[in-house]
C-alpha cells in the first residue's frame, strides 16, 4: 500500500529547516514590497493605483510566511526525531521494535550521516517498494527497507528492485532488513550492483555513525560498513564463490567485523545458526 502523493508542505518540510524559513522571508518581502514597487515603476494609471493600495497584498504575504514557517518547524522536529531514532538504538531488538516508517527514517539517517543526500520518495510503504533514493558523487542508489526479523528477504524482492535500476536511472540497489536473505537471493545478487544489508551489517553501520557522532568527527566518505553479496570475479561462477554453512548446510554471506577489520563467512540463518568460515 503506497503512501499517496506528496503535498507542497511535504516537499518543503522534506528540506533542511533553514531552507523553508529563508524562502518564507524572501516570499514575504517579495509580495509585500517587491510587487507593489515593480508595479509602481511600470507607471500608468493601473500601476499607480496598485502601488497606492499595496497593503492589499499584506494578507497574502503573511500567509506565505506562515506556511513556510510551519514547514520549517515540521522539518526541524522531523530532523530531531530521526537523530534520536538512530542515537538511541542499542541493538537489533531495538531496531526491530520500530514501526516500518521509523525503520525507513533510521536507515535514511544512517546514510545521511555518511554524506549522502537522502530523498524519502513516498513510493514504498509497509509492503515494500523504493523507500529512499541516495545521491552522492553523482551516483544514485535505490534503497528498499524491510523490517523483517523472522522472515528472510526472498529472491523475488531482490529481482524486482534490480529491475528498477534502468527505469529510475540509478547505479545501485540496496536492500536493508533486520533479518537476513535467502540463499537464492544471495546467489542472484552476487556480481551485480546489488547490496544486501542484513541485520548484523545494519547494526554495524548504525554503531559506526553513532561512534562518529559521539567523537564529534565528520563522517568520512567511504563505502558502506558491510556487504552481504560482494562483487565476485566475473571469470568464476557466482555460486562457487558462496560456501555452504558447515553446521546446517544453508548458504553463507560475507560479513565484516568492524572492530577487528576482518571479514568472514556467516550463515544466512543467523542467529538460529551461528556457523562461520
Amino acid at each position: 500500500m503506497g503512501r499517496g502523493r506528496s503535498t507542497t508542505l511535504d516537499d518543503l518540510s522534506g528540506l533542511p529547516w533553514p531552507v523553508p524559513l529563508v524562502s518564507g522571508v524572501i516570499g514575504y518581502y517579495a509580495i509585500r514590497h517587491g510587487v507593489p514597487a515593480w508595479m509602481a515603476n511600470r507607471g500608468g494609471t493601473f500601476g499607480q493605483a496598485f502601488a497606492s493600495h499595496g497593503d492589499a497584498l499584506a494578507p497574502l504575504a503573511w500567509m506565505v510566511l506562515a506556511f513556510c514557517m510551519l514547514a520549517a518547524l515540521v522539518s526541524f522536529f522531523r530532523s530531531r526525531h530521526r537523530r534520536r531514532l538512530l542515537d538511541t538504538r542499542a541493538g537489533l531488538d531495538s531496531i526491530a521494535a520500530l514501526g516500518w516508517r521509523d525503520f525507513e527514517r533510521l536507515v535514511g539517517e544512517a546514510y545521511r550521516r555518511q554524506g549522502y543526500s537522502v530523498e524519502e520518495t513516498g513510493l514504498g510503504g509497509a509492503d515494500g517498494g523504493i523507500d529512499l533514493i541516495l545521491t552522492r558523487d553523482g551516483q544514485r542508489t535505490l534503497v528498499q527497507c524491510k523490517r523483517w526479523r523472522r522472515d528472510k528477504v526472498t529472491v523475488n524482492v531482490v529481482r524486482e528492485m534490480y529491475g528498477l535500476l534502468a527505469h529510475h536511472g540509478a547505479h545501485q540497489v540496496r536492500i536493508a532488513t533486520v533479518g537476513g536473505f535467502t540463499r537464492d537471493a544471495a546467489y542472484f545478487a552476487a556480481g551485480k550492483p546489488i547490496e544486501l544489508i542484513d541485520g548484523q551489517a545494519l547494526l554495524a553501520m548504525v554503531r559506526e555513525v553513532q561512534d562518529e557522532a559521539r567523537s564529534d568527527r565528520p563522517a568520512p566518505t567511504r563505502t558502506p560498513a558491510s556487504r552481504i553479496a560482494p562483487v565476485v570475479d566475473t571469470a568464476a561462477p557466482a555460486i562457487a564463490a558462496i560456501p555452504d554453512c558447515p553446521r546446517c548446510g544453508s548458504g553463507m554471506v560475507r560479513r565484516t567485523n568492524p572492530r577487528a577489520d576482518t571479514t568472514f563467512w556467516g550463515c544466512t540463518s543467523f542467529p538460529r545458526c551461528r556457523g562461520t568460515r
